[in-house]
C-alpha cells in the first residue's frame, strides 16, 4: 500500500492553517538563498508558496554566487536580531568559498528552522520535547503516525548516516517517544552484507542518495519501506528505491515523488510556527 505524503501534508497544512488564524499569529520565515542553484531556486519556490498557503509570512533574500562567508554571515546576523522573524532557512548547498557549518552554527538556535544548530542537535539527541526536529526525519514520523505503523520493538534499519536524515532518525526512533522504542540499526553503503541485513528490517528506511539502490533482495516480506531519496536521472525524479520491484513485496511504501517530499515542507512550516508561538 503506497503511503500518500501528500494527502497527509495537506490535512497537516489544514490543520495548522486553522491554528495560525485562531491564535491570530504572524509566523515569519527568512529564506536565504545564495547563487543560481535551479533545484535550489526551485525548492525556496515551493516552501514560499507553501508558507503563503497556511498564513506564514515569507521573506527570500537573494545574494549572488560571488557572496563571501563574511557578507552572508553579516545577513545572518541581520536576521538573529530582527524581531519580526521567527525563522531561518539558508539553502543548501553553498558555494564553495563558504563553509557551511560556521554559517549554520551562526544562526540563533532560537530561530533555526531547519534544526540544524549543534544545539538544536544536542536537545534532540538527549530527548527534549520542546527542541525544534529536522524536518525530513519528523515528517517520517508524522507519516508513520498517520498510518498507525508501530515501531515500538520493532527492528528499523534506517539506510544512510547523513547528519540530516539518518543519524536524527535513528536517534528519533530508539527514543522513548510516540514512533520510538524501535531497535535501531544505522546502516550505509559500506556496511557488509548489506541486502541481508536490511531484509531483517520490520522497517527499512532509505536515506543514501543513490538512484534506485534498494531492490527486492533488501526487503523482507511485508516489510514497510520509506524511501527518502529524491535522484534526478534526466528529466524524471527517483528514489533509493526500485519502487518496481519493491513495492509488491511491502505492507507500506512510500512513492518519489509524493511520500516524504511533501512533508518536509510541511514540518518546515510547523517549525516555523512553533519559533513564532516560542518567541511570543
Amino acid at each position: 500500500m503506497d503511503i500518500d505524503g501528500k494527502r497527509v501534508a495537506k490535512e497537516f497544512q489544514e490543520r495548522l492553517k486553522q491554528k495560525i488564524a485562531k491564535e491570530g499569529l504572524t509566523p515569519t520565515l527568512a529564506f536565504v538563498l545564495v547563487g543560481e542553484d535551479p533545484p535550489s531556486q526551485s525548492y525556496v519556490k515551493m516552501k514560499g508558496k507553501a508558507c503563503a498557503e497556511v498564513g506564514i509570512h515569507s521573506i527570500k533574500i537573494e545574494l549572488p554566487e560571488s557572496t563571501s562567508e563574511l557578507e552572508l554571515l553579516n545577513v545572518i546576523k541581520k536576521l538573529n536580531s530582527d524581531s519580526t522573524v521567527h525563522g531561518i532557512l539558508v539553502q543548501m548547498p553553498l558555494p564553495k568559498q563558504i563553509n557551511e557549518q560556521k554559517i549554520l552554527l551562526a544562526i540563533d538556535p532560537g530561530k533555526d528552522a531547519d534544526g540544524f544548530h549543534p544545539i538544536n542537535v544536542g536537545k534532540m539527541i538527549t530527548g527534549d520535547p520542546n527542541v525544534i526536529i529536522p524536518c525530513t526525519p519528523l515528517g517520517v514520523l508524522k507519516l508513520l503516525e498517520a498510518y498507525n505503523i508501530e515501531t515500538c520493538s520493532k527492528h528499523v534499519v534506517v539506510l544512510g548516516r547523513s547528519n540530516i536524515v539518518g543519524r536524527p532518525l535513528a536517534n528519533l526512533l530508539s527514543q522513548k517517544r510516540a514512533q520510538g522504542n524501535a531497535t535501531v540499526t544505522l546502516a550505509h553503503s559500506l556496511t557488509k552484507d548489506l541486502p541481508a541485513l536490511c531484509k531483517q528490517a520490520d522497517i527499512l528506511i532509505a536515506a543514501l542518495g543513490k538512484a534506485n539502490f534498494v531492490t527486492k533482495e533488501f526487503i523482507k516480506p511485508g516489510a514497510v519501506v520509506i524511501d527518502v531519496g529524491i535522484n534526478r536521472i534526466d528529466s524524471k525524479i527517483v528514489g533509493d528505491v526500485n519502487y518496481g520491484e519493491v513495492a509488491p513485496l511491502t505492507s507500506y511504501i512510500t512513492p518519489v515523488p509524493g511520500g516524504v517530499g511533501p512533508m518536509t515542507i510541511a514540518m518546515l512550516l510547523e517549525n516555523t510556527y512553533l519559533l513564532a508561538k516560542s518567541g511570543l
